[in-house]
């Protein structure tokens, strides 16, 4: 008998994770199951080679997202088991980077996204929510606010983040949904990255000089100045482009839940100074993704939570798990707007942190505001069960939220 197969029987069983295509804002049961069973467990998907871990724990996520042991950059010459069944991750791309190059990278785009940048599109984003709503009302019930206004609303405001003129908006969110889906095969998706990556590359070889503070001519200025690449610049701008349009899940998410929780919208209506505490037990709340994002590669054997790692180990943290952790967020199933303190990850943490956290939560404060004190009848049009969810997506919302007012 090996050494090896001694270690293996030491370890915990894999666990097959398989795709599911999961209706509303249910909880995945096979990451519950995974949850119970410890804080650290060794999982298999459905694409991908060999097993990996998963660390559910709120404080082993932070650990493992803040600890340079844990490498993003390595997992480039690993065939690690993964959710998508295709895996393109471009070298040298801001989300396979480590300090210091992730550092540098994110410092030549972050004016664009202190309080400061993002004040700065607040009241443009006001104006665009209020005429997509203006038109919404027009042409009167029964209407998908997905379609009208949850989809159109975050492309339009990271467009104008972004320095994408608004001729071009359509079809950034024709190239992100191709991105995204994994039901149109690599090839396609491959396509769509090379065509939004071959956009933004002249856009931000037009802006070099330019003095402006949207992201395309803070790039063409990093890059200018030499201190990012135009290739580093356009792999930041496409993760960028296609992250802005997670607020259309998240808020479709968001919505489902307060049009299926009535007693909850009437809450926000009736104290509107709790909206910013509540958005974020939402957002803790919901459930962002499938499965699990993009893994990690343990560089020096490392313990956590009691479990020994070795040198080479894919290892995968889960958000959603950390942030219904029962140690942290007491009955952390129940959805409690007076939750305080509230240390979600929904954002992530550590280097890779979303950029975007600010502006998101700015969007979904626009959203609730707008939504819920101009339509007062908002309701949903259909039964909760008959609403459409994304099926073969990486990233869960409805495909479709019919209403009525």
């Amino acid at each position: 008998m090996t050494e090896e197969t001694l270690t293996e029987t030491d370890l915990p069983p894999v666990r097959l994770w398989p795709a599911l295509d999961l209706s509303g804002t249910d909880f995945d049961p096979v990451l519950a199951e995974l949850m119970r069973e410890g804080p650290v467990n060794r999982i298999k998907l459905p694409n991908g080679e060999g097993w990996a871990w998963l660390v559910t724990r709120l404080d082993d996520v932070r650990t493992v997202t803040n600890d340079p042991r844990f490498s993003r950059e390595a997992v480039m010459d690993h065939p690690v088991t993964r959710l998508a069944p295709h895996f393109i991750p471009a070298r040298g791309a801001v989300g396979f980077l480590d300090p210091p190059d992730h550092t540098r990278l994110r410092r030549s785009v972050a004016a664009a996204f202190t309080a400061r940048g993002v004040e700065r599109v607040r009241e443009r984003s006001r104006l665009l929510l209020d005429e997509l709503i203006d038109e919404l009302l027009q042409d009167g019930p029964p209407a998908d606010l997905t379609a009208t206004v949850l989809s159109p609303f975050p492309i339009a405001v990271i467009c104008e983040l972004m320095g994408v003129p608004a001729a071009d908006r359509h079809g950034m969110h024709t190239w992100t949904q191709l991105i995204l889906s994994s039901s149109h095969g690599a090839q396609v998706s491959e396509r769509a990255k090379e065509e939004m990556g071959a956009y933004f590359g002249e856009l931000i070889d037009l802006r070099e000089g330019s003095a402006d503070e949207d992201v395309a001519s803070l790039l063409g200025a990093a890059v200018g100045r030499k201190e990012i690449t135009l290739e580093e610049a356009v792999g930041l701008a496409v993760l960028l482009q296609i992250g802005g349009e997670a607020v259309t899940n998240n808020s479709g998410q968001l919505f489902y839940l307060l049009l299926t929780r009535p007693e909850l919208a009437q809450r926000l209506r009736a104290e509107p100074e709790i909206r910013p505490q509540a958005i974020d037990e939402l957002l803790r709340y919901i459930p962002h993704r499938n499965a699990v994002g993009l893994s990690r590669i343990v560089m020096e054997e490392v313990e956590i939570s009691g479990v020994r790692m070795r040198a080479g180990d894919p290892v995968y943290v889960s958000y959603l798990a950390a942030n219904r952790d029962p140690d942290v967020f007491p009955d952390p199933d129940l959805i409690d707007f007076s939750r305080t303190p509230n240390p979600h990850v929904s954002f992530g943490f550590g280097p890779h942190f979303c950029p975007g956290n600010m502006l998101a939560r700015l969007e979904s404060g626009l959203l609730v505001d707008a939504l819920l004190d101009r339509l007062p009848g908002l309701r949903l049009a259909v039964p909760a069960s008959q609403v459409p969810f994304r099926k073969g997506a990486l990233i869960r919302g409805p495909e479709a939220l019919p209403v009525t007012w």
